[in-house]
């Protein structure tokens, strides 16, 4: 659970190396394990969890959540997951890894429910009969971060296309996640975009979340795609600076998605729903939509319950 060590305490303990979730998805009945991807520097360490860990029976007060990192690299399930859990008596297992991999565990029927950021791949898992109930949850800005010495010279530019150009035409370090996440796709469209195929000495991939991502290419005096939650809250101990924002192909949007009892009747549902409704609540989006706001002057997430996603806008 998530209150089991302080919040530094757990970034400094994933730091020390990735987290597989083998554990979690091979003790589940009836599923076969497969290689599991890299949990995030904030992520819940996968050894929390119980040997016999599955998702919980009907009744159980148990449940799992699988999330992108930036939820938890920002600090926001620190806050979200003991709310609902005060008002509801749950207790949330947070399994944070990229949204490819959180959709994979629910994929299995390894997790309860699920907070994502991967609008196109999240589309395949509902066609699939893997999840019900999609809903829109909130949004933020994705945004290139680089050197001060920007040697691209793409600093203040308004196209991230473009700015992703100049850095493949520099052959300027770049950091890519390299691990299924929402992050990765997005910075996939974008070098489609711009007709590159990233590749060489030049392009790094760190194969971990966002947070060491960003330490990865502040050490490597690199650029890299971050979420701005994330930004925000870790920027402060990095030698990077904001470069390009507000393009609107950097829209960043999150959905909630409970997997489905149909086709796993081993999951959560009730719990599952319980968790969903809460975020999704006018309590639940009143945190969402406050969080950080006082330690950075704006807000890390926008809750979007209410809006259609052709509305939204940067923040």
């Amino acid at each position: 659970m998530m209150g089991t060590l302080p919040r530094p305490a757990r970034r400094a303990w994933s730091a020390v190396g990735a987290v597989m979730l083998v554990a979690l998805v091979a003790a589940c009945a009836g599923t076969a394990a497969s290689p599991a991807p890299t949990v995030g520097p904030a992520a819940t360490p996968a050894a929390t969890l119980p040997a016999t860990s599955a998702p919980s029976p009907a009744g159980s007060r148990d449940l799992i959540l699988a999330t992108t990192t930036s939820t938890q690299d920002s600090g926001l399930l620190d806050v979200l997951v003991p709310a609902f859990e005060t008002a509801t008596g749950y207790k949330v297992k947070t399994v944070a890894v990229g949204s490819g991999a959180a959709l994979k565990l629910g994929e299995e029927g390894n997790a309860d429910v699920l907070m994502v950021h991967s609008p196109a791949a999240e589309k395949t898992f509902m066609e699939a009969g893997s999840g019900i109930d999609r809903q829109l949850l909130m949004h933020n800005m994705f945004l290139v971060v680089g050197p001060p010495a920007d040697p691209a010279g793409i600093n203040g530019m308004t196209s991230a296309k473009d700015a992703f150009t100049k850095i493949a035409d520099t052959k300027s370090t770049f950091v890519s996640r390299g691990d299924g996440s929402g992050t990765e796709t997005k910075e996939k469209a974008i070098w489609k975009a711009a007709g590159v195929t990233p590749g060489g000495d030049w392009y790094i991939q760190s194969g971990q979340g966002m947070g060491p991502t960003l330490q990865i290419a502040s050490e490597k005096k690199g650029y890299t795609l971050t979420d701005k939650a994330t930004w925000l809250a870790t920027k402060a101990n990095l030698d990077l600076q904001a470069m390009v924002e507000k393009d609107p192909v950097l829209l960043n949007i999150y959905h909630m998605i409970q997997v489905n009892p149909d086709k796993w009747p081993k999951v959560n549902a009730a719990g599952a729903a319980a968790f969903s409704q809460f975020v999704l609540s006018p309590e639940g989006q009143k945190i969402i939509g406050e969080f950080g706001v006082d330690k950075y002057g704006e807000q890390l997430f926008v809750p979007d319950v209410g809006k259609s996603e052709s509305s939204l806008t940067a923040p």
